[in-house]
């Protein structure tokens, strides 16, 4: 049987107080009353600026025994540069996000929308990415969605990332002994609350990924309206109760 890590996409929301947090506790908490609750997060600060090096030491010499940070790869790289000439920056990310150690999980790249597919564009980012850390891949463009490109991450070993933005899932294909599974909402903007039928079918596929020995990962986006912490619960219920 493999793992299985299930949290939200940040946790730094304040319409989440009064919510999931407490009305009277500080934001710089927020953190530690999260880690309370769950054993892993998606860190998205990180594709926004990269954080310095004294921020991700704190997070890894005050996270419990066995949190894990699933981390988001800067924009830079996949936005500004859009893939290309990015070895010099890939190193720098890579370096900065090591600083958490034993919590460090897997990193996201999620691509650009407008970013058409290019086979050899793809091969070149693979070849680049450090092999002793688990990667993978949201493609945000549906073109990208073929036997070429999930042969390639087959054989990289890098995740194909299973989500739900815009008018159709992606295909439940699995391109590693890691799956990761990202939840956007069920509303425009990254709101909406997912029902006990789509918790309960999804419930029932992770169990059979981890029955194949995978380790999976499932995040909450839909953050907007505060509906993320009680979905990552509720899942989480429903995988352990089998």
């Amino acid at each position: 049987m493999g793992g299985f890590h299930v949290g939200t996409s940040g946790w730094s929301y304040p319409d989440w107080r009064g919510r999931f947090y407490p009305a009277d506790l500080p934001a710089d908490a927020w953190l530690a009353h999260y880690q309370e609750r769950f054993a892993a997060v998606e860190l998205n600060a990180s594709f926004y600026r990269l954080p310095n090096e004294m921020a991700f030491l704190r997070w890894g010499a005050h996270a419990p025994d066995g949190f894990r940070f699933a981390v988001k790869g800067w924009r830079r790289i996949t936005h500004m540069r859009r893939l290309r000439d990015a070895r010099g920056d890939l190193r720098e990310f890579c370096a900065r996000v090591r600083l958490l150690g034993t919590h460090l999980g897997p990193l996201l790249w999620q691509l650009p929308p407008n970013l058409a597919p290019d086979q050899i564009l793809l091969q070149g980012f693979l070849d680049a990415l450090p092999d002793d850390l688990q990667h993978a891949i949201e493609f945000r463009d549906p073109r990208w969605w073929t036997m070429a490109t999930w042969e390639r991450l087959c054989e990289h070993g890098v995740s194909f990332v299973l989500h739900d933005r815009g008018t159709a899932p992606t295909p439940r294909v699995v391109t590693a002994r890691t799956v990761y599974v990202r939840f956007h909402g069920t509303e425009e903007g990254y709101a909406g609350s997912y029902d006990a039928r789509t918790l309960r079918t999804w419930a029932r596929r992770i169990a059979g990924f981890l029955g194949e020995g995978c380790t999976v990962w499932c995040f909450f986006n839909n953050t907007a309206d505060g509906a993320a912490p009680a979905n990552a619960e509720r899942l989480a219920d429903l995988v352990a109760l089998g």
